[in-house]
């Protein structure tokens, strides 16, 4: 059960809609991406999941690989949805993919018809799920032609599978033709999935713009920088992290320069009395076109500190033009492979 009030969880949680749809998602989305496999006990995951509902974020994010193993974290989550949140799925806009390895063949990676398809189906058995609210293409396939993939996402919707469609880690140009493909289906692109981070600003080059023009929002995913924009690394690598299970950070990242830059701007966060992390979650709030900002937790303590960042969203032109300073890009963006395709 949730003991929330509907009144408390939607007061202090701020809403925008996505590009020009009548859809609106919260602030923060809770994404499911490395915490919610076989690596952690189910009722820590209730707890996150639980928690954030309370504190109203509704949009709940995964993708058929995530785990690890893959396709667990949808496992966890349809029980999760069978169970603590049956009577609230209406309220919720639940999110999955398909683009990365899955399962053996070539038919279990990439763009086809054949895998996105046959993908979802997967996924909604895993989720217990008879439709997903958005369906993503996780990636930019060069192999498969980008109408085929719109034909198939727009097949999704027609099926009654999933309410919206989206894309994610797609370059501007390739944004820009898929969502005409998609429009010409006539089943538009609702949002586009983007890594962006104070130490990964590609998508303001001219991506943003694209997704302007074309009246689809952006999610902001990976904004700590898969942990960097954190103080974890400033006295060496812990040995449960992720650069020391050479995941996601790889140690690589981790020069000088970037750790002065993390040290530089810990001490900005501190003068607004922020934590690191709160900085940079408040930092991709200042731009409209970021309709929600997708975050990971491995504990309800974290959520809660993460959260805290809507509490001081507020930036004046002296601390933006500091954070310029520091917030360059540093190398770090592992998604490149499709963006840059």
């Amino acid at each position: 059960m949730v003991y929330v009030p509907a009144a408390d969880r939607y007061d202090s949680m701020p809403y925008r809609h996505s590009g020009r749809s009548g859809l609106r998602l919260p602030a923060i989305s809770l994404g499911l991406w490395q915490n919610f496999g076989e690596n952690r006990p189910l009722e820590t995951h209730r707890a996150i999941v639980r928690r954030a509902f309370d504190r109203g974020v509704t949009s709940l994010d995964v993708a058929n690989n995530y785990g690890p193993p893959r396709g667990t974290a949808e496992q966890a989550l349809g029980r999760i949805l069978a169970t603590d949140l049956r009577a609230y799925r209406d309220e919720l806009v639940i999110a999955t993919k398909a683009g990365y390895d899955m399962w053996p063949g070539p038919y279990g990676v990439d763009g086809s018809r054949k895998h996105l398809l046959a993908s979802l189906d997967q996924s909604l058995r895993r989720l217990g799920l008879d439709y997903v609210d958005i369906f993503y293409s996780h990636r930019f396939d060069p192999g498969s032609p980008v109408d085929e993939t719109m034909r198939a996402l727009d097949t999704a919707v027609r099926q009654g599978k999933a309410l919206y469609v989206g894309i994610s880690s797609y370059s501007a140009a390739h944004t820009a033709e898929a969502a005409r493909f998609a429009r010409e289906l006539g089943t538009p692109l609702l949002v586009h999935q983007a890594s962006y981070s104070m130490f990964n600003r590609w998508i303001e080059r001219d991506l943003l713009g694209v997704l302007d023009r074309e009246g689809m929002g952006c999610i902001a995913f990976s904004p700590l920088a898969q942990g960097m924009l954190t103080d974890h690394y400033l006295h060496g690598v812990p040995t449960a992290s992720r650069a020391a299970r050479h995941g996601s950070l790889p140690v690589e990242w981790l020069t000088d320069e970037n750790l002065a830059k993390v040290r530089a701007l810990r001490d900005i966060a501190a003068r607004r009395g922020q934590t690191l992390p709160q900085l940079a979650v408040a930092w991709t709030r200042r731009d409209r076109r970021i309709t929600s900002t997708l975050l990971g937790a491995s504990s309800v303590g974290q959520l809660d500190d993460t959260l805290g960042a809507l509490d001081n969203t507020s930036f004046d032109e002296a601390e933006l033009a500091e954070i310029e300073r520091y917030a360059t890009d540093s190398g770090i963006n592992m998604w490149a492979a499709s963006s840059e395709a």
